[in-house]
């Protein structure tokens, strides 16, 4: 009997036996959306195997039989697809978007390679290659689907299982080798036929099987695992079977035996790789790592450590920060140690370890080691096995003399902080690489929420100590208003002490300046500097020609002299005190500034109902840039030691506070203008 015979007969059992098949179901009333697509895939099965027999009947193209078989596939992928679908009607079958996805690569990898070969002049490479992508893809579905179902599901899906595998597993081989040596081998194309018609049994088993149509699935990480390894295998065939094609093409009489070769010896190293416990460790550690996340749930993780770090205060946050690490690993105790970056670490907080000098040298070298590799540090891996921490040398005997077998290091950006160190009751059990993510990010937060912690510290004592200098620096500068005033009662004593008016002078200016001592005694009290504004203003009306007067008559004592060219009278209810104070320390820069044969000049007059007063001199001048960045900056000062950087400042928060301003016109090498401006007099209050 010819083999071609042997085929006719063979696609004839098939479509006969999917035709009964057919039959039965709809003989069994089932209006399940399961059900329909079964009957749907019988029929197209039933299709292809008819093409099938009319293409070895008639000679015609191979290429129909292969589309109708295309179709078949679609169709009972389609179908193990939607035994994890919860719809009631064929149309949301097609409509969900597993099931959409699988058709628009089922229909565009079809087209693609239907179009290639027809550009090639029927060429049937491509239409091998895509055979054997489909025929993967069916098997990755059926394994997912049996490995996904609960012992229940599987005893229904078992015989559909093997028929469907069965099915596949043969085409993807015959494919395949087709591929890799240019075409068919037709002797297994006429018993494709039988291996199709005895897979109808086993679908009617599970047909029956079924309970309510649907079988659950449940993509475990097992699942998902296995159909990986299936896929990698399908893909390393794929690239065996081109490779073998690409000899085959190049080797002339010779490429078909070498290519085969080239398959069998590619197939034994691709069993050798798949039963290989490295290669398999690492593809299920990939998967779980970056698929699924089973042990830990780490939006709940995060929350919690959220909500741990939000109820510490700023006097426990080491405790609170090894409490949280503690609890991950289920540690009975703890320490945090920070680097003194010496070789030395201190002890931040411990809970039930304590540690000597004799540890001291392993902390070093196990220091060095975190700083270089980042790692979390298992002794009881350690132990057990050294050489998974190259170049680390310690004695892990000392460590669990105390207990101790977690090192987690802290690090605070790119730089090492220090170590949480962990005692765990359960000596014997070791990290795994979900218990070293997580522990490794839980690290890197509470890095984080001790370096805050301890910035808002040092920030807290800087601020007092900022508090501190900053009262000294005013009651030193009130302190220098009250010597200056002083000073000039003893430098025109000689001359004015027989005089008067000089007499009743000095009896004004030591009541002035025992006021201000008096003010700097309750300052110090109070530890606090007087503030440089007062929104109560004395009732004190006066005339502010006066007050200026006195600034003149008492810095014209040095030079160069004070000379006021402009005085109108500008009557103000304002603290006298105070702007006595700062127009006597605006003069007195001014004075600084000029040359002794320079001049100071001061006028005060009314423009338009405000009050101007201007300061002026042909000095040394200020640039534009030191009038914009340090004028009127406290505490910065160009004089030095003599000076406390703070009588411009509070001289402009004087005027401010009383609506008015002090603006500033200067040119390096010929003067400055202090220029003042008030409001109107019966608004100055």
């Amino acid at each position: 009997m010819e083999m071609y015979t042997v085929g006719i007969w063979g696609y004839s059992f098939a479509s006969i036996a999917y035709v009964i098949f057919a039959l039965l179901i709809l003989a069994a009333h089932n209006q399940s959306s399961i059900a329909k697509w079964v009957l749907f895939s019988a029929l197209m099965a039933g299709t292809a195997n008819i093409v099938s027999v009319l293409q070895i009947s008639i000679g015609f193209s191979l290429q129909w039989a292969m589309l109708a078989d295309a179709v078949k596939i679609a169709a009972f992928s389609v179908l193990i697809l939607s035994f994890n679908i919860e719809k009631s009607s064929v149309q949301e079958i097609l409509k969900n978007k597993i099931v959409s996805k699988y058709l628009l690569f089922w229909g565009g990898s079809t087209i693609m390679c239907w179009a290639a070969s027809y550009t090639l002049n029927f060429s049937y490479e491509y239409l091998f290659l895509l055979f054997v992508l489909l025929n993967l893809a069916s098997l990755v579905l059926l394994e997912q689907l049996y490995r996904g179902a609960n012992i229940e599901a599987k005893s229904s899906i078992t015989p559909l299982v093997i028929a469907l595998g069965g099915v596949a597993v043969f085409d993807f081989v015959l494919y395949a080798q087709a591929t890799m040596v240019g075409g068919i081998e037709f002797d297994f194309w006429y018993i494709r036929g039988y291996l199709s018609a005895l897979a109808v049994p086993l679908l009617l088993i599970s047909i029956r099987r079924f309970k309510e149509g649907t079988v659950r699935i449940f993509v475990s990480r097992n699942v998902v695992f296995y159909s990986s390894m299936l896929m990698i295998a399908g893909l390393y065939l794929l690239l065996m079977a081109a490779a073998g094609y690409l000899i085959n093409y190049l080797g002339g009489e010779w490429g078909q035996l070498v290519s085969f070769g080239f398959f069998i010896l590619g197939s034994i190293v691709l069993a050798v790789l798949l039963i290989t416990e490295t290669v398999r460790r690492q593809v299920r550690v990939f998967i779980s790592k970056h698929f699924f996340a089973n042990k830990y749930e780490y939006r709940e993780e995060w929350l919690e450590l959220i909500g741990k770090i939000e109820t510490a205060s700023a006097e426990n946050y080491y405790q609170m920060s090894l409490d949280i690490m503690m609890s991950k690993v289920d540690a009975t105790g703890g320490i945090i140690l920070k680097s003194n970056g010496n070789s030395r670490f201190t002890v931040k907080h411990s809970d039930g370890i304590e540690l000597d000098e004799t540890f001291n040298q392993d902390l070093i070298l196990i220091e060095n080691f975190t700083k270089n590799q980042g790692w979390i540090i298992d002794i009881n891996e350690y132990n057990e096995d050294p050489l998974s921490y190259p170049g680390l040398f310690i004695q892990p005997k000392i460590w669990h003399s105390v207990g101790v077998n977690i090192f987690v290091p802290i690090f605070i950006g790119k730089a090492f902080y220090g170590f949480f160190v962990l005692s765990n009751s359960e000596e014997l059990t070791k990290l795994n690489w979900e218990d070293r993510d997580l522990l490794f990010a839980i690290a890197k937060q509470l890095g984080n929420f001790i370096s805050l912690n301890e910035a808002n510290d040092k920030l807290a004592e800087s601020k007092q100590f900022d508090a501190f200098n900053q009262m000294s620096a005013f009651l030193v500068h009130d302190l220098k208003n009250v010597q200056a005033q002083l000073a000039l009662i003893t430098s025109n004593a000689t001359q004015h002490r027989d005089n008067p008016e000089f007499v009743d002078d000095v009896f004004e200016t030591v009541e002035s300046a025992t006021e201000r001592l008096k003010k700097v005694l309750a300052q110090l009290r109070n530890k606090q500097a007087a503030p440089l504004t007062s929104k109560k203003a004395p009732s004190k009306r006066i005339d502010l020609g006066d007050i200026i007067d006195k600034v003149i008559a008492q810095r014209n004592v040095m030079q160069p002299q004070v000379v006021i060219i402009n005085k109108e009278e500008c009557l103000a209810t304002i603290d006298d005190e105070r702007f006595f104070s700062v127009m006597n320390h605006l003069i007195q820069n001014a004075q600084e500034a000029t040359n002794d044969d320079g001049w100071v000049k001061v006028s005060l007059e009314q423009q338009q109902g405000r009050i101007s007063i201007i300061v002026s001199d042909n000095g040394s001048g200020m640039s534009e840039s030191f009038i914009k960045t340090r004028l009127f900056k406290p505490f910065d000062t160009t004089k030095g030691n003599a000076g406390m950087g703070i009588g411009v400042f509070e001289a402009k928060q004087f005027f401010e506070s009383v609506a008015g301003s002090l603006t500033v016109e200067s040119i390096e090498g010929q003067g400055t203008k202090m220029i003042i401006c008030l409001p109107p007099t019966s608004d100055v209050n």
